[in-house]
């Protein structure tokens, strides 16, 4: 499976090709070393087969003599590894090295310079033998020269030297792999600062990314700010045309009232129900644009820290002049510290409906409580009826609709849902220890931005 994260992904590519990158130069590098050593072996056979060349003689038999030989102690070891050897018809001249043992004869060797070839020698081992045929004299028997290394100790340098060279180019590769992951994050810090924009922007749909990114990204950037200008203008026409049908409709709705109110008097009690009920699904309607229209201008500016306590006391003042909140007793027990991620105007709104239904439904009491640990946190009880809250839960869930409400309080309900999220935050529902509903919208303190990865 793919990972999902850029940085993982170049980060692991980075680390994978300088892997393989090391891989191929230490399989060069041992290589070239076990090449160059068998030329430095090479050279040095040829320079002591010189030396026996120098000191060559014929015997009157044709047997071959040296008055001088290679001083390496080497030759005088048996089974040391290096030898040399010097071949006639008549006889064999040999170092002390190769014991009973006699190095393999070629027929390739020339007087045309010398000659490099693998064989397999004495003792079991492979060699690397130097050889050429040269004559001590013009009219006399030509002499195979023969000089030969064991492989075996070339091999083991070879081994040793790509031990070591695989130990530095591993802790090369935890150093490149170090550097790769420093050139990913310098490389990948401006799309944070992007990320941190495309946040402002959420928050507040008049905000613009800001200018100055690195060239690579600023196609991006101008799409995104294209793309934002775009949402802007069609938020502003959609409120605009919520307004006009507000306003369009207050008319015909106050017109239709009236019809109302002289049907009844007029003792058409069924006609005036019938219109009571469209103007109740008009109004419906209405209210339904008011509060999107609302939300829509709420989620389009940035959100202050709210004191609650004093609005929340301001609106429980309205409700106590009322008919049905002049006999209840309202608690309040909010923190004078506790703010909120909301206007005071779109608390007032979000918090209206639900005192206004807690009121309505309630028989004595209603409790406001406010809480700061561990989110920002507002609640609403009363001691009434309650509500089932299957039914109250399948109101508030996502895709509740104002115009299928139905009743006052769900009317409420939904108004305070969408004022709630459309500041970042979530409304719940649940029973009440004053046996009615108990309403909670929960702000969280540290609230969480969705940003396209």
């Amino acid at each position: 499976m793919t990972p999902r994260s850029l940085r993982v992904r170049l980060l692991g590519g980075a680390a994978i090709a300088i892997f393989v990158a090391l891989a191929v130069a230490w399989i060069m590098m041992t290589l070239l070393f076990e090449r160059h050593i068998e030329r430095r072996v090479e050279v040095d056979l040829t320079r002591n087969g010189l030396q026996l060349v120098a000191a060559l003689k014929l015997a009157p038999g044709g047997r071959p003599l040296a008055d001088q030989h290679p001083s390496d102690p080497r030759f005088d070891e048996p089974a040391s590894g290096l030898y040399w050897q010097l071949s006639t018809a008549a006889g064999v001249l040999q170092s002390r090295s190769l014991w009973d043992e006699t190095l393999p004869v070629s027929a390739v060797a020339g007087t045309h310079g010398w000659k490099t070839r693998l064989a397999q020698g004495p003792f079991d081992q492979q060699l690397l033998l130097v050889e050429r045929e040269v004559r001590p004299d013009s009219q006399g028997a030509a002499v195979l020269v023969q000089l030969a290394h064991d492989r075996e100790a070339l091999l083991a340098a070879s081994a040793e030297f790509g031990r070591e060279l695989a130990l530095f180019l591993l802790i090369l590769w935890a150093i490149l792999a170090a550097a790769a992951w420093l050139q990913v994050h310098l490389g990948l810090r401006p799309l944070a600062r992007v990320r941190g924009d495309l946040a402002a922007l959420q928050r507040n749909p008049s905000a613009r990314l800001t200018a100055g990114h690195a060239l690579e990204i600023e196609p991006l950037v101008n799409a995104i700010n294209a793309l934002a200008a775009a949402r802007e203008q069609d938020l502003e026409r959609a409120k605009h045309r919520a307004a006009d049908l507000v306003h369009g409709l207050k008319t015909p709705l106050a017109a239709l009232a009236a019809q109302s109110r002289r049907a009844r008097e007029a003792g058409a009690t069924e006609a005036a129900d019938g219109l009571d009920r469209a103007i109740t699904a008009a109004t419906t309607v209405v209210e339904g644009e008011l509060a999107r229209a609302r939300v829509a201008t709420i989620r389009s500016t940035r959100s202050p820290q709210t004191s609650p306590r004093e609005s929340i006391e301001a609106l429980i003042g309205v409700l106590e002049q009322t008919e049905f909140g002049s006999t209840l007793v309202f608690e309040v027990d909010v923190a004078d510290e506790l703010r909120l991620p909301i206007a005071v105007e779109d608390l007032n709104e979000l918090m209206g409906p639900l005192l206004e239904n807690a009121a309505r439904f309630a028989r004595r009491r209603v409790r406001v409580t406010g809480a700061t640990e561990p989110d920002s946190l507002l609640s609403i009880e009363e001691d009434g009826p309650g509500m089932v809250l299957e039914q109250a839960e399948a109101l508030i869930k996502p895709g509740g609709r104002l115009d299928e409400a139905g009743t006052r309080r769900g009317r409420g309900l939904l108004i305070a849902r969408d004022i709630a999220e459309a500041t970042h935050g979530r409304i719940t529902m649940g029973s009440s220890e004053l046996g009615g509903l108990q309403v909670s919208i929960t702000w969280s303190r540290t609230p969480t931005v969705v940003v396209p990865s």
